[in-house]
């Protein structure tokens, strides 16, 4: 008891710099002790001087930008299809039953598979990478919402019949408030996947983009470029997460059990 108490107390953002600067140490000593070249595992400190000289010459900044585009017009176009086929499949048994093989199928074929197609069919340009971004969100956000839809109680929706509320206020007033949890759920899934959307486009077929910059990196043997561009993926990820976590803490103050929501399980 004593110990899960300590464990509460440390603030989790000091316990997620303790945890980066022990990896960090261990990264350093791996490099020092094994005497690995820079070119097979950069130290610590050489990924930091890269860093710096891609974000003097502006390098680093214009790919991101170029990625965080593709990632959110791919998320937003794929987080609209989901919730619109998603409610129209909620509201039709028969439809859901007859389109679920056919989309559950559909996540057999691995993205990487897909992409190549994606790049030869609508070139390497920014349509090419907001589908496959699109896609690899679709399918979490619309199992999210079909779920969401359907946890509504059936005493709720008798309710909304007996008061004769019409079809978009029983959606306005009971339905998406019902679903919003899970929907939201399912947008933080398809926050993170849509950067690796975006990457795998980028190093199938591009000429700008943090994936491009990977290339690049792997091609001259930067390794330390390389690491640079992983880590402004991984920063980009965890934005998007967070910005799907604090619309959830906006937008269901109403049902939070407690002062505030937690970073995976929505809950404290």
């Amino acid at each position: 008891m004593a110990s899960k108490r300590q464990a509460r107390s440390i603030p989790a953002g000091l316990l997620a710099l303790l945890v980066g600067l022990v990896t960090l140490l261990i990264w350093e000593a791996l490099v020092q002790l094994a005497g690995l070249p820079a070119f097979i595992l950069p130290a610590p400190g050489a990924v930091w001087a890269r860093a710096l000289v891609a974000i003097a010459d502006g390098s680093l900044l214009r790919h991101v930008l170029v990625t965080l585009q593709e990632v959110l017009l791919g998320l937003a176009l794929g987080a609209v299809a989901a919730g619109l086929l998603g409610y129209g499949l909620a509201r039709s048994p028969r439809w859901e039953r007859l389109l679920a093989p056919f989309v559950v199928a559909s996540q057999s074929v691995p993205i990487v598979a897909l992409a190549p197609l994606l790049v030869i069919w609508f070139g390497p340009g920014l349509l090419s990478k907001t589908l496959i971004c699109a896609l690899i969100v679709f399918f979490p956000i619309l199992i999210n919402t079909i779920l969401g839809l359907h946890s509504v109680p059936q005493d709720l929706r008798d309710l909304m019949r007996s008061l004769q509320a019409s079809r978009a206020q029983t959606l306005r007033l009971l339905e998406l408030p019902a679903a919003l949890p899970v929907f939201l759920a399912g947008l933080r899934i398809g926050a993170t996947l849509s950067v690796i959307g975006a990457v795998v486009g980028e190093l199938v077929g591009a000429d700008r983009g943090l994936g491009f910059l990977i290339n690049v990196g792997r091609g001259q043997y930067d390794t330390a470029l390389v690491f640079v561009a992983v880590f402004a993926l991984v920063g980009l990820a965890l934005a998007l997460y967070g910005l799907v976590v604090l619309a959830e803490r906006r937008w269901l103050w109403w049902q939070q059990k407690s002062n505030s929501l937690s970073l995976f399980s929505g809950e404290k």
